[in-house]
């Protein structure tokens, strides 16, 4: 023990007084009791200055009279309970002059000195100190209780000193001469808890559980622990113990529940958190705006809007009052679910109940009705939010700009950065100005976006290489690409180098603005630039060159790719060989594909499905047909793409049988079939002359409010006009599609 608590408490506050301090001018004596009541008064009303302390200092040790203990330990407790900076020095001083024998004797401190000294120094973070009181009480001889060992056990965890603590706790305490209480044992769980070691803390409740430790775990123990395994994101054993905890008869309290309905609405588990919370109110529990709030939020991630209302309806019928943050979570909720006036509603219920909305509730707001274009019932929630005294922040700007330029009003929205400005908001930034400019490109609005760009630099933002990507991938979608590549020019002139998404931006571009050439020769162009071309670029190329018809070149690049050490993904793959099928290559498809199962590679859906293709293609039907059986064997699930090509190609063998077989198990197994494939099933049936399937394909497009498109038309057309070849069989088209008989018997 003495080397924990051999440091006396020196002279470290000694220079604010004097230890032989005396005045100039006769003191006016007071009786010790009446000094220290006066200057406890003056403490407790913020009035005592270090000088008044030194003052009183001087007189007390002028005085004949001892100090009486029970006003010492009021004015030190005094002391500790002022929020002045000097309070901690002014005892410590106090402490060092009494105790030194300056004068006539005084009265020694006793435990509860020492205690309300050791409790100042923990609240000031002070452990060093705390630790050289310890060391005096101990020299002086002074029974040791379990509030002196409970304080120290706490200054010794403030310091991270844990370990130590719990050395304390488990083997000196007795030694101390008093036994570990509740208090003891949470002390130092709750320093483990600090530190996220939460094994540690388990295996003191362990401990604590045990017949020799005088105490059982109590609810402050058992949350301690659950709470610190919740953090380091371990649920399962937070869980275990929440139920071991029940079964031993700690009742959980409001922290308890709050902690575990909160973790498992974090993992998406809101039904369980809802029965955690059922339970608890069937045992007598009274959830707290807290709890309420928490399954709430839970509900809301998950979209379950039903269960959420019906919980606020029963938090209500409780007598729990929402706050802000309750409704907050309910307008959230509904406005991203695009369900605008019902949140609206909420917001005025709101109001009425006397709960004032903050900035986050009137961006909720904002947000939700400029998604839906209505900026008009934006604006007025805007100038609400100024008029109730709440300031606009950036994000709610942002989101009407954001508003204004996604349903095309570009000038307001400018009109709005600049108000930003006056009113000395930072503008939104790079980041935001960008991804506006992407999402208009996303829709095809390219001039819109060079305008917002335009825009951009006019006010002083710097564009980064996203932010021409982006530009740049916009006038590619929309097939100019001339302007794409003097955006590419401009990128360069201001010193950003391009990387490898540009080019392959740009490449991609020009492959679908069948400028084949352009695109090999700005992919040369790369070798001699900082961005080499990486695993898409090889695809994007691969994938054009296929498309052109060029393979011969497309299966050099992937040649070319292998020996500059890109590696390949699936996706890589996946354009090869479907590139090699299109082009009359499926044997080597094939062969390929034999040699990536051979390297145990793994494969998605899309690799099946072409490979599938393909064995149809060079007549490997039964390859073909225990492929598609074995998906599921490799933790594959077909989808409708798969469903199309195993039907199409039965169909093109004349096993249309077994088509209908694929068709009633992709039922089954809950794939639903889209107007792309059924058109397809249609057209291959139609000209395989099967007749009565096609037109119950037909009727299976009708029952799914699907309609044929324009290549099927033509071909029924073709096909039941006076001079096609099933003009006979027309009375049995659905009757859907009577209003062809005009082009029939045309």
């Amino acid at each position: 023990m003495s080397r924990l608590y051999s440091t006396a408490p020196a002279a470290i506050f000694l220079r604010r007084s004097s230890s032989t301090s005396t005045s100039t001018s006769p003191l006016s004596l007071r009786a010790p009791g009446v000094a220290l009541a006066a200057a406890t008064e003056r403490v407790r009303s913020g009035t005592f200055s270090p000088e008044d302390a030194r003052d009183l200092f001087d007189e007390l040790l002028l005085q004949a009279t001892p100090v009486p203990e029970r006003a010492l330990n009021g004015f030190l407790a005094a002391l500790a309970r002022a929020t002045c900076s000097d309070g901690l020095s002014l005892a410590v001083s106090l402490f060092i002059r009494m105790s030194r024998g300056h004068g006539p004797p005084v009265a020694s401190p006793t435990v509860h000195t020492y205690g309300i000294l050791l409790g100042f120094c923990c609240r000031a973070r002070q452990p060093d100190l705390a630790l050289a009181f310890f060391g005096c009480f101990l020299r002086a001889g002074l029974k040791a209780n379990c509030l002196i060992v409970n304080i120290l056990l706490n200054v010794l965890c403030q310091a991270k000193r844990t370990d130590e603590a719990a050395d304390v706790l488990l083997h000196r305490m007795p030694h101390l001469g008093c036994e570990p209480d509740a208090i003891s044992y949470n002390t130092v769980i709750k320093g483990f808890y600090d530190g996220s070691r939460s094994n540690r803390a388990l295996e003191l409740l362990r401990m604590m559980a045990k017949p020799e430790a005088g105490c059982s775990p109590d609810v402050v123990s058992y949350n301690t622990v659950i709470h610190g395994f919740l953090k380091e994101g371990k649920f399962s054993t937070a869980s275990n113990l929440f139920h071991e905890m029940v079964q031993q008869g700690v009742v959980p309290d409001v922290v308890t529940y709050s902690s575990m309905i909160d973790a498992l609405c974090k993992r998406g588990r809101s039904i369980e958190a809802r029965q955690i919370l059922d339970c608890g109110i069937m045992k007598g529990l009274k959830p707290n705006t807290v709890v309420y709030a928490t399954m709430i939020h839970g509900y809301a991630k998950e979209g379950r809007l039903v269960d959420m209302s019906n919980l606020y309806n029963l938090m209500i019928g409780q007598g729990v009052v929402p706050n802000q943050y309750v409704f907050n979570i309910l307008i959230n909720a509904h406005a991203k679910c695009g369900l605008v006036d019902e949140a609206f509603l909420i917001f005025q219920d709101m109001q009425k109940q006397g709960v004032k909305p903050d900035a986050v509730t009137y961006l909720a707001m904002i947000d939700a009705f400029c998604r839906k274009g209505r900026m008009n019932d934006a604006i007025q929630q805007f100038n609400q939010m100024i008029n109730m005294g709440v300031p606009p922040n950036i994000q709610t700007y942002g989101c009407l700009i954001q508003g204004y330029c996604a349903h095309g009003d570009l000038v307001r929205a400018k009109e709005l950065v600049y108000e930003m400005k006056e009113k000395g908001i930072r503008y939104p930034g790079i980041i935001f100005f960008t991804s506006i400019i992407n999402s208009l490109c996303k829709q095809g609005r390219v001039t819109d976006a060079q305008d917002i760009f335009d825009f951009m630099i006019h006010i002083g933002e710097k564009p980064d290489v996203i932010t021409f990507n982006s530009l740049i991938d916009g006038y590619c979608l929309v097939g100019k690409m001339q302007k794409a590549s003097r955006v590419h020019d401009d990128m360069l002139s201001v010193g950003i180098e391009p990387g490898a998404i540009t080019y392959s931006t740009l490449i991609d571009g020009y492959f679908k603005a069948g400028m084949v050439d352009a695109a090999l020769t700005l992919f040369q162009e790369m070798s001699g630039m900082a961005a080499k071309p990486d695993a898409l670029t090889y695809s994007i190329i691969m994938d054009g060159l296929f498309k052109a018809g060029r393979t011969i070149a497309a299966k050099e690049k992937f040649h070319e790719m292998i020996k500059s050490g890109v590696r390949l993904s699936i996706g890589t793959y996946n354009v090869i060989l479907g590139g090699l099928c299109r082009n009359g290559c499926a044997d080597e498809a094939v062969m390929l594909f034999d040699k990536l199962r051979a390297m145990n590679l793994k494969f998605d859906i899309r690799t099946l499905t072409i490979i599938i293709d393909a064995m149809f293609k060079v007549g490997r039907i039964e390859q073909a047909k225990n492929l598609f059986a074995a998906i599921p064997v490799k933790g594959l699930v077909p989808d409708a793409i798969t469903y199309t090509t195993m039907m199409s190609n039965l169909i093109e063998k004349g096993l249309v049988e077994e088509a209908d077989s694929i068709f009633s198990s992709m039922e089954r197994s809950g794939c639903a079939s889209n107007s792309r494939m059924l058109n397809i099933i249609i057209r291959k049936l139609l000209k395989k002359g099967e007749i009565v399937r096609a037109i119950n394909y037909m009727s299976r497009v009708d029952g799914k409010s699907m309609s044929l498109d324009a290549s099927t038309i033509s071909l029924l057309i073709t096909l039941f006009s006076r001079k096609g070849i099933y003009h006979g069989h027309k009375d049995l088209l659905p009757e859907r599609y009577q209003f062809l008989e005009g082009d029939i018997h045309s």
